[in-house]
């Protein structure tokens, strides 16, 4: 089976940029940002969670019903 491709890393200064629009985003305050960021992370790995929940193991596995192999 193909491994699942990894996302590409950002780039540096895409990093930097995101770093600060999250600190401005929080008032400067880079703690809060921090906060904040862990708060969206968390909600992204529930909905991750609910959806790998919901998909069956056959078409995890990239079998999709009536395909030939």
């Amino acid at each position: 089976m193909p491994a699942a491709p990894q996302p590409a890393a950002p780039a540096e200064g895409d990093l930097e940029l995101a770093a600060d629009q999250a600190i401005e985003a929080c008032g400067g305050d880079a703690r809060e940002a921090v906060k904040a960021l862990i708060v969206a992370n968390n909600f992204l790995e529930s909905q991750l969670e609910e959806l790998r929940s919901n998909v069956s193991s056959g078409y995890a596995r990239g079998r999709l019903p009536g395909a030939r192999e």
